[in-house]
């Protein structure tokens, strides 16, 4: 057994968070794609039975009150309130992320006023936020800048509305700044926006600490809710009253059964609620939720195993993987580092192809990275050294 085998084993025999692993149905896979689509725990697939045969077998129209399921939006939205740093009632669960984008630049622009015609987008961005940021600038007669995070400070200004930022990039794994980068935006008068999908459950992310005005995020990454679970929309409280959301549903309206004409918007963040939830994705997702209810198991400590991870691998990377023949473009630094490592690789593409047969898993982005993201819950450091292992067999 090599030494790096060695000192793997050592850190899972520490590791505090080990156990966590068998709240997941995993099999003998190095399932690094976490960051993608996180693996299935345990209790949802009886949950979900529970709420098709039960539920909405049994009990069937009465489930939207006696099984809870017309509070789920902001009941689940609580669950995910302390993994982002987030006080109770400023979080909606439902719709997707790219409807939530949509909803909340909109919404920006709204609360920024008269006078404020320019929407400021990470030039990096997932493609979705850009085309929603493009959409949106169109619709509120704003002119869409794109421009890179760094770039951020330097573009602010007196027609700045609204600033769409990812807090980690999905190809490279850099963190961005949240606080400094909100602190420039609320400086030059513009509301933030922030998008969480490749750092909620995975890091910390302090939205009340730092005054984020909205945010969104899917999960199905790192909060393992399952293929399609329902994102989320954070509405920071003192801006509740006066968010006007440019989807104005009937789920939303202060009176949902009073059928008016006329729409009057909920209080709080209920207003960021549109259409009927989409209730067994949303179930399975609050059942997903309780592998955070274990003693222990904090967004710190996930933080701290990550970053250990994602350190062992690079390691490994080095000592395997022969030199020059792939190059990190994650950064260095645990500050500038969410939980994936990026790799270019000249034929990346046939790598993971050839990755995935042997049993490591994780995914390619064109035109030439790797990417393998790491969830502290249920990935270990023995996973890490053989993905390594494996992938300097595959590249020589």
């Amino acid at each position: 057994m090599s030494e790096l085998a060695l000192r793997a084993e050592k850190l899972d025999a520490a590791d505090e968070l080990a156990g966590v692993r068998a709240q997941f149905v995993l099999d003998d896979v190095v399932y690094l794609d976490g960051n993608s689509l996180g693996a299935l725990p345990a209790s949802v697939p009886g949950r979900v039975e529970d709420v098709v045969r039960r539920q909405w077998g049994e009990l069937r129209i009465r489930s939207w009150d006696e099984s809870g399921w017309w509070t789920a939006p902001e009941r689940i939205g609580d669950r995910i309130a302390p993994l982002v740093g987030a006080a109770a009632g400023q979080i909606v669960v439902g719709d997707s992320t790219s409807v939530n984008v949509f909803k909340a630049l909109v919404g920006a622009v709204r609360l920024a006023g008269e006078g404020r015609d320019e929407i400021v987008v990470d030039a990096t961005t997932f493609p979705t936020d850009g085309y929603i940021a493009e959409s949106a600038a169109r619709m509120t007669g704003c002119a869409l800048r794109p421009v890179t995070p760094a770039e951020v400070p330097g573009v602010l200004g007196d027609r700045t509305a609204a600033v769409l930022l990812n807090h980690v990039d999905y190809r490279t794994g850099r963190l961005h700044d949240l606080p400094a980068l909100t602190a420039a935006v609320h400086a030059a008068g513009a509301v933030a926006v922030w998008d969480l999908c490749h750092s909620a459950g995975a890091l910390p992310v302090g939205l009340d600490e730092h005054g984020v005005d909205l945010a969104v995020g899917c999960t199905y990454k790192y909060l393992n809710g399952g293929p399609g679970s329902p994102a989320y929309l954070y509405v920071r409280r003192e801006l509740q009253d006066r968010f006007d959301s440019p989807l104005p549903g009937w789920n939303s309206h202060a009176e949902p059964f009073g059928m008016r004409p006329s729409y009057e918007p909920a209080a709080g963040a209920l207003r960021g609620r549109v259409g009927t939830p989409d209730i067994l994705s949303m179930l399975a997702l609050e059942a997903a939720l309780e592998v955070w209810d274990g003693d222990g198991v904090s967004i710190e400590a996930v933080r701290a195993k990550s970053l250990a991870l994602t350190d062992f691998f690079l390691e490994c990377v080095a000592s395997y993987v022969p030199s020059g023949r792939v190059e990190s473009v994650t950064p260095v630094a645990c500050a500038e580092r969410g939980s994936q490592v990026a790799l270019r690789c000249a034929d990346a593409g046939d790598v993971m192809k050839r990755l995935i047969e042997r049993g490591v898993v994780g995914d390619f982005r064109h035109p030439d990275v790797l990417r393998f993201g790491f969830t502290p819950l249920y990935v270990g450091f023995a996973d890490v050294e053989r993905a390594a292992r494996v992938l300097g067999d595959v590249v020589r």
